[in-house]
């Protein structure tokens, strides 16, 4: 009888840095529960990928996320591993943004986030092991005049997961946050700055290599704070 296979649930499967998640743990062995709210994108993956599973679910929606966390735990059991992919952005200064839009980014950034944790990492603690992710950037650490509806919410995101980390880390559960501090080499990045060189921008498998690496590190090594660039990002 064949070992059943270990799941890891993403959030905010899309084009770039959630599909080369989806296949990189898919690839090392994971059933995968992808999660956005477009399903178009997911059947697409899920029909090139072995062990790749669509589940529709809007984060910032909490009866949504727990209703479909429930779902894939009934399908698969408990995620061994997961990432919080998902991620509410706007650009705008303090004086600009609208309160709404930041109050939404912080649902899809901070809350689901929290409640993904409360959902999840109870059975991680009681198995002894587990991991929970989330993908980040440099508005985590700094908050610059245009990104008022962004950082906020990021900077947030980041000290809950170090919360979860400090609590359930000597619980044997692994929290990591994974900063991009780059540009993602998607369609409308390429379209936007058409004068860039391939090696400007960072390559969604290449952070889905790394995530995938820090979500297996030894627990005598174990990270919080990870922060990957392009070797000639201006830092």
């Amino acid at each position: 009888m064949a070992e059943k296979k270990k799941l890891c649930l993403v959030t905010g499967v899309g084009p770039g840095t959630g599909a080369a998640l989806a296949e990189r743990f898919a690839v090392g062995g994971y059933d995968v529960a992808m999660l956005a709210r477009s399903t178009d994108r997911l059947r697409e993956i899920e029909g090139r990928v072995a062990g790749t599973h669509t589940y529709a679910c809007d984060v910032s929606d909490a009866d949504s996320l727990a209703h479909t966390i429930e779902s894939v735990s009934e399908d698969f059991g408990v995620p061994s591993v997961v990432v919080h992919n998902a991620v509410g952005g706007a650009f705008g200064s303090f004086l600009d943004i609208k309160p709404e839009v930041l109050e939404r980014n912080f649902q899809v950034n901070v809350m689901a986030l929290l409640n993904i944790c409360q959902q999840v990492v109870p059975s991680m603690i009681k198995a002894g092991e587990g991991v929970v992710m989330a993908t980040g950037n440099t508005s985590a650490y700094r908050g610059k005049a245009n990104f008022a509806g962004f950082a906020p919410t990021k900077a947030a995101q980041r000290i809950l997961l170090e919360s979860v980390a400090r609590d359930a880390g000597p619980k044997g559960v692994h929290a990591a946050y994974v900063a991009i501090d780059a540009v993602i080499d998607v369609p409308w990045a390429r379209e936007a700055m058409p004068d860039q060189p391939d090696d400007f921008f960072a390559k969604p498998v290449d952070i889905a290599e790394e995530c995938f690496r820090v979500a297996h590190q030894p627990r005598s090594t174990w990270t919080f704070d990870t922060v990957i660039r392009p070797f000639g990002e201006n830092w």
